[in-house]
């Protein structure tokens, strides 16, 4: 069964625009009742996400990585070509060549500025609007982006014009009535299900496309925001982006459908992304622990104040798998030969491995074992 839930309506420009009807639709509660039991399903392997990050040591300390992988496949979605390992190089300030992976960084930015923001402010309009400056303010890719500001003007999605456009959202004028029903329903958190609530205000959101830029960011950071809220997950290591981008084709498609009516298939589609992305952090949480346990045990076998520097170190190499002699420095306190003192006992524990071969003092290192858990 499709509800329509909008139309796509002739300008005084000479192209047409989808204006959305009054959301939610009516019909909208019996059209989706048939996914409860998926939704259901669902909910069970979140559960399971959520008991075994508890296995993990200090799931903080990976966190770092998890956040990194989904705002790596989310800007990718959007075209940039930087990798995790371009984004860790730049964090780490030893990038060797000029990447586009500031997209990534600012992504993780607006991420905690908004996972700090909802512990005592809501999600709303208002901070959407704060979470798009974050995001785009000073990106390289943020010249037209007006960031912080809903759209003043048309913008569309594929085509070099609104007329020749796959997809033309509202125009200007109905931002404000189309986001409003948006913050309304954001609040009705017992009428849905909480994952097919989620599903159904990105799509809405994509919808109305209300910026000019960083929109596709924008929806799937609040996918996250919305889970926090609700305490879906007691920690957000479940992210939607690196499935969006495995399936970008039929995630795009599933949105353009739903602007059609077929909102149950969009619905299926979230679902079934967050089935097989939780499997997937499952999995990752497993090789986590194996491999935490394994080097631990080799941290173990040095003496008393080697094990207790090199314990610190590994603790922050699970956020920062790619460091220098100055990353140690910083961490440590150690002068550059202490630093690469500890650099070579990794070394020799196949712990770390060097990057690059160039000068001492310029040579990155990696931590590959823990870095292919997240690439591989």
């Amino acid at each position: 069964m499709q509800i329509e839930i909008g139309k796509n309506i002739q300008q005084k420009e000479g192209f047409s625009a989808f204006i959305p009807h009054p959301f939610p639709p009516k019909g909208l509660e019996a059209t989706i009742r048939s996914l409860g039991v998926k939704a259901a399903k669902a909910e069970r392997y979140v559960g399971k996400l959520d008991g075994i990050t508890h296995t993990l040591p200090n799931v903080d300390f990976f966190l770092k990585m998890f956040e990194l992988k989904d705002a790596t496949s989310s800007a990718q979605i959007e075209g940039t070509k930087a990798t995790m390992i371009d984004a860790l190089e730049k964090k780490a300030g030893v990038a060797t060549k000029d990447t586009d992976a500031d997209d990534i960084l600012y992504y993780i930015k607006a991420l905690h500025y908004g996972m700090q923001r909802i512990k005592t402010f809501p999600i709303s309009l208002r901070l959407i609007k704060e979470l798009h400056s974050k995001l785009m303010d000073g990106a390289r890719a943020s010249h037209y982006a007006d960031p912080g500001n809903f759209r003043k003007t048309q913008n569309w999605i594929g085509g070099t014009l609104p007329s020749n456009a796959s997809y033309v959202p509202p125009p200007a004028h109905e931002i404000k009535r189309t986001l409003g029903d948006l913050e309304k329903f954001i609040y009705e958190e017992k009428t849905y299900l909480p994952l097919i609530h989620s599903a159904l205000i990105h799509a809405q959101f994509e919808s109305i496309h209300p910026f000019l830029d960083g929109n596709g960011r924008m929806g799937r950071l609040l996918i996250t925001m919305l889970w926090t809220q609700r305490e879906i997950l007691e920690k957000p290591v479940l992210f939607l982006s690196s499935y969006f981008k495995k399936h970008q084709k039929i995630y795009y498609q599933k949105l353009q459908n739903y602007h059609e009516g077929d909102i149950t298939a969009w619905v299926e589609f979230f679902l079934d992304g967050i089935i097989e992305t939780a499997k997937d952090s499952i999995e990752i949480c497993r090789k986590i622990t194996t491999l935490w346990k394994k080097d631990m045990a080799k941290m173990q076998a040095l003496a008393k104040r080697e094990a207790t520097s090199g314990v610190s170190v590994l603790e922050k190499l699970y956020g920062e798998p790619i460091i220098s002699s100055k990353t140690i420095m910083k961490w440590t306190g150690f002068t550059r030969a202490g630093a690469q003192k500890l650099i070579d006992r990794f070394i020799k524990l196949s712990i770390l491995e060097v990057k690059n071969e160039v000068e001492s003092y310029d040579r990155t290192y990696i931590y590959k074992d823990y870095l292919n858990i997240f690439i591989s």
